[in-house]
């Protein structure tokens, strides 16, 4: 029955669920990987706990949309992976290690309930998995990264700097995607950004990163990064945007997270007439509002634009006065006191509005939630996915 079988499915579902308990599994695939092709492993960073995660967590979900027989995102999300594949050097043969080592790792861990139902389920899913992975990473045509160089590295407060590149060749994005990030300070490891500003002819680029407390990668860019050093920048991801036709706007932005909305305002600027924007742009601090007066000085010109600065606290802290005075003329709202979802719904519900929601995961979640609650469709909400 292959992928008709939806209990043999269930079967290799729980197999790899981490919430079931696959670790040892997961591993072993890894081992027996790396065993059959030694040039796997070099493209991998050292530490490989998140990916073995991340891997989990994908065999899980793709196992469960063909258990609830859905093809459609199953199909876009294996078909952005194998175009994003590229930028680690996977090449075809890898795809064929890898379906070996996985059916070969399914079977001696399922060895007491294989047979040939689940053998075959097992067959014709990874073989469709890598089969989409392959024949959308053959089918790109284009580089899978750009390089560019450092040019300027300002340190904005403790914890976030902005950084500006110079691309060796432009990257065509739309405002609102993002990109994955390697550092030299971190060989083989990819972090998500967002662009702050929109696509530059010239292969400009800007990134507003906010170091995460044990993440590698960020503390890396916001503690060592100096001009002159080499970044690589994959393709863009993501699907958010403003429809100029679509009604007013609310946009909830968390630290960095203004960054993607950052680049949709600009955007907008191109255009004589478009639907009001309201932004609440958050932090922890007053002194972490970093952008302001760029957002001053885009508000001044552009009626339809309104900011609303948000800190938890309502005064600073003694290491304030180590970074630039983020505070800019009159003209913003007042800062508003409170944590960004208690504040946004004061308001109301946003039910009219186009909603977008950009910071860090536990943010988007809080404030997607209390929206929710409040009455706003869910429907008409974006946000970047989740990591988790």
């Amino acid at each position: 029955m292959g992928l008709d079988d939806r209990d043999a499915l269930r079967v290799l579902r729980d197999a790899v669920d981490p919430a079931l308990g696959s670790d040892e599994l997961i591993r072993r695939f890894y081992t027996r990987w790396f065993a059959i092709d030694l040039s796997v492993r070099d493209l991998f960073p050292p530490d490989l706990g998140a990916q073995r995660h991340a891997f989990a967590r994908a065999m899980t979900w793709l196992f469960g949309e063909l258990i609830a027989q859905r093809a459609e995102e199953p199909v876009a999300f294996l078909a952005q992976l194998g175009r994003d594949h590229r930028k680690y050097g996977v090449l075809q043969r890898h795809y064929d290690s890898m379906q070996d080592a996985l059916l070969t790792t399914l079977r001696s861990h399922l060895i007491e309930v294989w047979d040939d139902r689940v053998a075959s389920a097992a067959t014709d899913a990874v073989t469709l998995f890598t089969g989409i992975m392959r024949g959308a990473a053959d089918a790109e045509k284009g580089p899978p990264y750009r390089d560019g160089t450092v040019l300027e590295h300002h340190r904005v407060s403790r914890d976030v700097a902005v950084v500006r590149v110079q691309l060796d060749s432009p990257l065509y994005y739309h405002p609102g995607q993002y990109v994955t990030v390697q550092v030299p300070q971190c060989a083989r490891r990819w972090r998500y950004l967002s662009p702050s500003i929109p696509a530059d002819r010239g292969g400009g680029i800007e990134f507003h990163v906010r170091a995460v407390t044990g993440g590698m990668v960020s503390t890396a860019i916001v503690n060592e990064t100096r001009p002159g050093d080499r970044w690589r920048i994959s393709n863009p991801h993501g699907g958010m945007q403003v429809d100029r036709d679509g009604g007013d706007v609310l946009m909830i932005a968390g630290s960095t997270g203004l960054a993607p909305l950052r680049a949709l305002i600009m955007d907008l600027t191109r255009f004589a007439v478009n639907p009001r924007v309201h932004l609440f742009f958050g932090a922890r601090y007053p002194c972490e509002l970093y952008d302001l007066r760029t957002l001053w000085q885009v508000a001044a010109h552009n009626p339809w634009l309104s900011v609303t600065p948000v800190s938890e606290f309502n005064v600073d802290p003694p290491w304030a006065s180590e970074y630039p005075d983020v505070q800019p003329p009159r003209g913003l709202h007042v800062r508003q006191t409170g944590l960004l979802p208690d504040v946004v719904t004061r308001y109301g519900n946003w039910s009219d509005r186009q909603i977008l929601i950009c910071g860090g995961p536990d943010m988007v979640e809080a404030t997607k939630s209390a929206l929710i609650a409040k009455g706003a469709p869910p429907g008409r909400i974006q946000h970047d996915p989740l990591a988790g």
